[in-house]
């Protein structure tokens, strides 16, 4: 009933992932009454927004929606609140994300030798990571992306668990205030419904 009549065209949906059309601010308040809404308390909701961000400052790309929701499921978390958290990682934010887990990885030991953060171009090392597992490139794999993926591992690991808990704390206390404004408001609704009926 409230779906378009016609769907927008790929280039419109990419568009507005890059660049949403009602702006950065709109888009933001839309994406957190969509949070506050699901179904579960503050906590399960928090908790899994806090998955599947945390779980984008991981080197496993393509495989967000998936690790996110599983991380939610094994705290006993919201999922579909996981799912909504991954859009933490997108185009914006990858090459950050990217370049922080990667130095962070180097710093803490893994691969003291690598390649500076600037020089590597991660969109294709990802790409090709891809094509080389469905080739089974195990060469490629071992030679030239473990050396970029294992660092990024490493880092990941406590990026995982600052991202984790810097979300948690900011979200639960907005979430458990959205949510007790939208039950009295609909008790607000309620009891005028039933002044209404005993007037008429």
């Amino acid at each position: 009933m409230f779906k378009r009549r016609e769907k927008p065209k790929l280039h419109h949906r990419a568009r507005d992932f890059l660049w949403p059309s009602l702006g950065w601010k709109r888009s933001t308040e839309y994406l957190f009454h969509r949070i506050g809404r699901l179904p579960g308390t503050s906590h399960t909701i928090a908790a899994g927004f806090a998955c599947g961000a945390a779980i984008s400052f991981t080197p496993f790309v393509g495989l967000h929606f998936i690790l996110g929701g599983l991380c939610a499921w094994l705290i006993r978390s919201n999922i579909m609140a996981a799912i909504i958290g991954t859009a933490v990682g997108n185009p914006w934010s990858f090459p950050f994300i990217w370049t922080l887990i990667y130095n962070l990885g180097i710093s803490m030991g893994a691969g003291s030798n690598g390649s500076a953060a600037s020089d590597l171009d991660f969109p294709t090392i990802f790409s090709s990571c891809m094509d080389a597992l469905l080739r089974f490139d195990l060469v490629y794999l071992m030679e030239t992306a473990w050396p970029v993926l294992w660092p990024m591992f490493i880092g990941g690991l406590p990026a995982f668990v600052v991202v984790w808990l810097v979300f948690y704390i900011t979200l639960r206390p907005l979430i458990d205030n959205y949510q007790t404004k939208r039950r009295e408001q609909r008790m607000r609704k309620e009891i005028e419904s039933r002044i209404q009926e005993t007037e008429q």
